[in-house]
């Protein structure tokens, strides 16, 4: 087994500039980047902290006690981040994910849901408000968080096995407070509630089946995600990776599945509905969803930005630079401003790196190294 070296390098910290154009042009809702994709969601990450260490994300030999985060000065306020939400919808986002490190982690994050949740939309609708969480504080939290105006949450679990869960979260963290977190999300009336599993092979891969057994016909929609290459920590190795297209497999033996459409243009993930006697999709047992970031790129239709922790904008997961958006909120810019200095960022984009991996060179130590996810969100 090859050795993992994980680089203990700082990236946060490389940006570009974010220019206002000298003639610029109002926001119409229709921004399209070189590749025809339009903008139409943005995950906001409001904390680098987590109280988990899941090595896939923020591995505790680099995320230890002295790793400098970032300062309480350096994040966004909530009110800067409502701001640019807001004019991000002008721009057409319909979309908005809060997203970490860990949200919940930030204090008092039911006021920013309740600004983002007065928002509208370029046709005057409410934005589409979820937030993803590690599950462990959303007991406590799942009803101040609907009363605040959050749709949607999405819960990351990488297994049932107390053993393999505590394990996975490196804090020995138990898997029945995240369950106990699901239940509360579905008691305080959140909908459309989704749970995230990582699956690495050989090291929690065995936890599919019970997981799709368990959340089956609960209105709990479990999503599979294959192991990606985010950041430069993770010591991210292709034979780790599950591909969806082997998972479905392993479902399919015992719970049979149809496909089903995507829910919406730029969805993430396929859906398979689980099939009743008669070999139809039936509503009431529910779905599960695969997303095939490395082995089935879906960059062709990628609608995703990411506004991270101290106000940088990312137009992809595997990114290395962001374009610095705080230092136009923070120095006088107008709305108007700002607004036009995104639309270029937007129209230049041409980000495709799912589709290009097979072709980078194995060794990705070198060079630019992509922001870590925990920075930026999922």
């Amino acid at each position: 087994m090859a050795e993992r070296v994980i680089p203990l390098v700082d990236q946060r910290h490389a940006d570009l500039v974010a220019q206002v154009p000298l003639h610029p042009s109002p926001a119409t809702g229709l921004l399209v980047d070189t590749r025809g994709r339009p903008l139409r969601d943005l995950r906001i990450s409001v904390t680098d902290r987590c109280n988990f260490r899941c090595n896939y994300c923020m591995p505790k030999e680099v995320f230890d006690k002295d790793y400098p985060y970032l300062p309480h000065s350096a994040l966004l306020s909530f009110e800067e981040i409502t701001r640019l939400a807001s004019l991000f919808l002008a721009h057409g986002v319909r979309k908005i994910r809060l997203t970490g490190g860990e949200p919940l982690l930030r204090k008092n994050i039911e006021e920013l849901i309740a600004q983002l949740a007065q928002l509208r939309t370029i046709d005057g609708k409410a934005p589409d408000l979820t937030l993803t969480t590690n599950g462990s504080l959303l007991a406590r939290k799942a009803r101040s968080l609907k009363e605040a105006g959050l749709n949607r949450v999405t819960v990351s679990l990488d297994g049932l096995d107390d053993a393999v869960f505590r394990r996975m979260n490196d804090v020995d963290f138990p898997v029945a407070d995240v369950l106990a977190g699901i239940e509360a999300a579905h008691a305080a009336g959140l909908s459309h509630i989704k749970v995230n599993m990582v699956v690495k092979r050989g090291t929690n891969d065995h936890e599919i089946l019970p997981m799709a057994r368990h959340f089956r016909g609960t209105g709990t929609t479990l999503r599979f995600i294959e192991y990606m290459d985010v950041g430069a920590t993770n010591g991210w190795r292709m034979d780790e990776v599950l591909p969806s297209a082997e998972l479905i497999e392993r479902l399919r033996a015992e719970l049979p599945l149809v496909p089903l459409e995507p829910s919406s243009p730029g969805e993430t993930a396929e859906r398979w509905g689980y099939a009743d006697a008669s070999g139809q999709h039936d509503p009431a047992l529910g779905e599960v969803g695969v997303i095939s970031s490395v082995t089935q790129a879906f960059c062709h239709d990628c609608n995703r930005a990411r506004l991270s922790t101290e106000g940088k904008l990312y137009l992809c997961l595997f990114a290395s630079q962001g374009y610095d958006l705080r230092s136009l909120l923070r120095g006088g810019a107008s709305d108007a401003d700002i607004a036009a200095a995104i639309a270029p960022i937007w129209q230049q984009r041409s980000d495709r790196y799912s589709e290009l991996r097979s072709t980078l060179p194995a060794d990705n130590t070198q060079g630019a190294r992509r922001v870590e996810m925990s920075y930026i969100g999922g």
